[in-house]
């Protein structure tokens, strides 16, 4: 079975050793605006990170990069939108945490995952575990005996089936025997509407998304999904402090269409990791609740590996169907 997901994971990033060496190189890239694509609505993290990336890359490379929203299917919308089209460049897609599932996910796609090459990881954050005020708990534990109690009666909004938001709330389901419902959106804000307007009562959020309203008294913040504390809210601990073994987090990270030129592609990791090293970038995502994380096209393709192997096993574990 392992030899089976590594197999299929290597099949999603197989692309990065098939670069052209010189397709399009006539000129100096870039030469005009470079589109960049993500599978998620406005306002959310993966946005918010683009949206903030896009301007410095723009200063970076002299050239405009245009943000293009394509939300819907958990991300495929926009993989096949980008895998289909020209290696030239200036079509590159965000992905996120979602991306290493879909291939455990979905029998078939409507692309084929080596069409798209890996050019680097940019960060990686922790999810808020919250909670609408009037639910009666104030800690994990406390959700935890509530849930036990009333089983099958506390919904948790997500935003899609297959997401890291669902993912992670499925490995804290497993971990700890609970029963709770499941209500996917097309997206994290409107899922994080119906948390603050009280219809779903928790849910696992990325920082970005969900911090503003716990700020504002709107949402409970009982821990964070990942290994550590986030600075920003030091006195929310993490899930793991309470339900051992527990970690999950989102990563994000940068894809272009197989055949992309090896020298396109370097510009651009080369151009992220600039990017991200400027001390007013790096204190930016942290306030937002990111931790930079640049790598090499080739790292950037195992640790995708690694993530599909590492999910798959919850998919198949909590019975998590699309098709």
């Amino acid at each position: 079975m392992k030899r089976t997901l590594l197999g299929a994971a290597s099949a999603i990033v197989i692309g990065h050793s098939m670069f052209a060496g010189t397709y399009a190189q006539a000129q100096a890239y870039p030469n005009r605006p470079i589109r960049w694509v993500l599978g998620f609505p406005a306002s959310g993290a993966s946005d918010i990170v683009a949206r903030f990336l896009g301007v410095k890359m723009s200063e970076a490379l002299k050239q405009q990069f245009v943000i293009d929203n394509r939300p819907g299917a958990s991300g495929i919308i926009a993989n096949t939108l980008v895998a289909k089209a020209p290696p030239d460049g200036y079509t590159i897609l965000l992905v996120s945490s979602t991306y290493a599932n879909l291939i455990t996910l979905h029998k078939a796609l409507p692309y084929d995952p080596g069409e798209l090459a890996p050019v680097s990881l940019i960060a990686s954050a922790s999810n808020i575990l919250s909670t609408h005020p009037s639910l009666p708990v104030s800690s994990v534990k406390d959700l935890i005996a509530l849930a036990k109690k009333r089983p099958g009666e506390i919904n948790y909004g997500t935003g899609g089936t297959g997401t890291g938001q669902h993912l992670a709330t499925e490995l804290f389901r497993l971990m700890t025997g609970i029963n709770i419902t499941h209500i996917p959106y097309k997206g994290a804000p409107p899922a994080v509407n119906d948390l603050i307007a009280g219809r779903v009562q928790m849910m696992f959020a990325l920082s970005p998304v969900s911090m503003p309203h716990i700020k504002a008294g709107k949402l409970r913040a009982l821990a964070m999904s990942g290994s550590k504390r986030l600075a920003e809210l030091p006195a929310v601990p993490t899930v793991g402090e309470t339900v051992d073994g527990y970690e999950a987090t989102t990563w994000f990270g940068v894809l272009v269409p197989r055949g992309t030129p090896r020298t396109i592609v370097d510009t651009l990791n080369r151009e992220i990791a600039r990017v991200l090293a400027m001390p007013d970038v790096a204190e930016r995502l942290a306030a937002l609740g990111f931790q930079t994380q640049t790598s090499t096209p080739e790292a950037c393709k195992k640790y995708i590996e690694s993530e599909t192997v590492k999910w798959a096993r919850v998919i198949k574990e909590a019975g998590i169907q699309t098709d």
